[in-house]
């Protein structure tokens, strides 16, 4: 392992305290430790998804450019999802 000296905020600084504090993480290690793995589990699946959607979707369109739809069409068929979701649901 190897040891860093960091500078937080105030309140980052607070609120790693608090965590060791409350017993949630054993020291501040842990809670920055944590915190970067969390970003890197997020930044894999955030590369995942580009390359699993976003890419082939691009690739796709540049295939066949006439499936595009306009930026009025776009919103349209959101609203239109978000119309027929559960969103509107009443309880």
């Amino acid at each position: 392992m190897q040891a860093f000296r960091i500078t937080l905020p105030d309140d980052m600084a607070t609120l790693v305290k608090e965590k060791v504090a409350s017993g949630e993480f054993a020291s501040e290690s842990d809670v920055v430790r944590e915190g970067l793995m969390t970003i890197a589990l997020q930044d894999a699946a955030f590369e995942t998804w580009l390359q699993d959607e976003v890419l082939p979707t691009v690739d796709a369109l540049e295939r066949n450019p006439d499936r595009a739809l306009t930026a009025d069409d776009s919103w349209a068929a959101i609203k239109d999802h978000i119309a027929r979701s559960s969103f509107n649901d009443e309880p």
